[in-house]
């Protein structure tokens, strides 16, 4: 009995110290599987020693260690290793390594590796139907001496060289006119008879002054004396002078001696032939000294005042050509002078001219066109202004024609040569549109149309 409990006893505690050591070795290998998994199951965020299957479930942040399959997922951010796909699916901003798709895709905006379509796209073939449908004439640039004309806007004024403005050298009341508005008067005739006490004063004092200078010159000067002499013919000369100096002519003077006619009155006589531009008077008026009574012009030659841009540059010689039109009439006028100040008005510079008005046709105050014959004094290109378009830009440009094609060639402008237009930027020989040139410009804009939506 006591043997079979101490058997049972032995069973007892070998079976514990199994079951101990079996825990025990289930302990250890289930921490080490717990150490395992916890690997396995590691969040990927830098750590060392990820294992096989965090290295493939990377979350592709960038981090060294990606695997193939990262590497054909890349975002495609512009990040070093690309893959072929990304390489393919690139989006055409301007990064290097444009595959060959986004060569055939560039929008032709200037960007560099431009396809062959696009360069085709800068100019446009015409068919000979074409041509002859919309009427483009094509012409070879030779230089040549061009004869132009510049247009200026004009007024017919009156010649103030051969004009007279008549007015009382001292203040007078007007009696009575001769002559009025529009009337065309000879030299010495009447015009108007004025009153002027000044005037009275002035008569007065030389009839007694040519009274006592003629009883002196009877006697003689030994008679009188030098003193007598002297005075008599100084004091006859001064009055004889303010006469003349208040307008009296010397007809008029000479009749004061024997006129009954009463002091104070006197007669404006012209001083020239010609018309009465203006008399802007009544009779009974008083006016002072300097007033204008008449102006009289010869309209045999008149002015034309000629006003152009003061950034013109015009080279007119003196007695060049110039055609003034005026209404229906054609005059041919020369240039006599040319203004060294700009109109503070009208911010203008003044070109005269000079035009023979034989049959009293042109009148001061007319408006007239005028248009000065001149010539390059070089050979130049020019293009007729229809020949001229504006590009995408904004500059000028010609469309030319080179092996049946038609492309645009950005031109510089120079001067302004009648309906034509001076270039620089070609050569001689080089073919231009010189009329149609819309037309073609229409069809270069619409084969680059089709070209993008391609």
């Amino acid at each position: 009995m006591n043997k079979q409990i101490k058997l049972i006893t032995l069973a007892a505690l070998f079976c514990g110290i199994t079951t101990i050591t079996t825990a025990t070795f289930a302990n250890v290998q289930s921490s080490e599987k717990t150490e395992k998994h916890v690997e396995e199951k590691d969040d990927g965020h830098g750590h060392e020693a990820k294992n096989e299957h965090e290295e493939e479930k990377d979350d592709g942040h960038g981090h060294e260690g990606k695997n193939e399959h990262e590497e054909e997922k890349d975002d495609g951010h512009g990040h070093e290793g690309k893959n072929e796909h990304e390489e393919e699916k690139d989006d055409g901003h301007g990064h290097e390594g444009k595959n060959e798709h986004e060569e055939e895709k560039d929008d032709g905006h200037g960007h560099e590796g431009k396809n062959e379509h696009e360069e085709e796209g800068a100019g446009v073939k015409l068919s000979k139907e074409q041509l002859n449908l919309a009427e483009i004439n094509i012409t070879v640039l030779e230089p040549q001496a061009m004869a132009y004309s510049i247009y200026a806007q004009g007024e017919i004024k009156a010649n103030d060289y051969t004009s007279y403005l008549v007015s009382p050298r001292v203040d007078s009341v007007i009696l009575k006119r001769h002559v009025a508005l529009g009337d065309h008067v000879e030299i010495n005739q009447p015009l108007v008879t004025l009153f002027s006490e000044s005037m009275a004063e002035a008569q007065a004092s030389y009839r007694l002054a040519d009274s006592e200078w003629k009883r002196v010159q009877k006697l003689g000067r030994k008679a009188v004396g030098d003193k007598r002499f002297i005075e008599a013919q100084t004091d006859f000369e001064a009055d004889l002078g303010r006469l003349y100096a208040f307008g009296l002519s010397a007809d008029a003077i000479t009749s004061l001696a024997t006129n009954t006619k009463k002091l104070g009155q006197y007669t404006l006589n012209a001083e020239t032939s010609g018309a009465v531009l203006s008399d802007n008077f009544r009779q009974g008026q008083r006016i002072e000294s300097g007033g204008t009574l008449f102006d009289l012009a010869d309209e045999g030659t008149l002015w034309v005042e000629a006003r152009l841009a003061p950034s013109m540059e015009l080279d007119l010689p003196k007695n060049s050509k110039a055609q003034v039109n005026v209404g229906n009439n054609t005059y041919i006028a020369t240039v006599t002078q040319k203004a060294h100040t700009i109109d503070p008005v009208t911010r203008t510079r003044i070109i005269r001219l000079q035009v023979q008005n034989d049959g009293h046709t042109l009148h001061p105050g007319l408006f007239a066109d005028i248009y000065f014959a001149l010539e390059t004094d070089k050979k130049v290109l020019t293009v007729p202004e229809e020949a001229l378009m504006r590009g995408s830009d904004g500059d000028w440009m010609v469309f030319v024609e080179e092996n049946g094609e038609f492309k645009g060639v950005e031109v510089e402008l120079g001067r302004q040569l009648g309906k034509s237009r001076e270039i620089h930027g070609l050569p001689a020989g080089t073919k231009v549109v010189t009329k149609g040139a819309f037309y073609v410009a229409a069809e270069i804009a619409k084969g680059s149309f089709d070209a993008h939506n391609h």
